[in-house]
């Protein structure tokens, strides 16, 4: 599985209307087969960064990227933030979430 994090700094001015203005890329990457999740937080330190959680079955990434609504998102989406998002890839995790035993319940 493909994990993949990304921080989105957004212009002030659409930070509360982000969910609504990704919407349909969220919307459409959900329903791609092998997406294992695509979830959106936004900071609680900073109201205008949002974190995207992502995950893929590993041979399903390379139709993410080419698919049409991500070709949208990626002419669409970059005028509501101020700079390049930052993103952290990580190839090879597991298929199903571990339990943090340090806060085991």
């Amino acid at each position: 599985m493909i994990l993949i994090c990304v921080k989105w700094k957004l212009k002030s001015e659409y930070a509360d209307e982000w969910l609504e203005l990704s919407k349909e890329f969220t919307e459409a990457t959900r329903a791609e087969p092998g997406n294992r999740f695509f979830e959106w937080s936004r900071s609680v330190e900073d109201p205008d960064e949002y974190v995207l959680l992502e995950a893929f079955d590993d041979d399903a990434a390379g139709d993410h990227v080419n698919s049409t609504h991500f070709k949208k998102a990626q002419a669409d989406l970059p005028q509501y933030v101020t700079e390049t998002p930052l993103v952290r890839n990580i190839q090879g995790q597991p298929d199903e979430w571990d339990r943090l035993g340090e806060f085991e319940v």
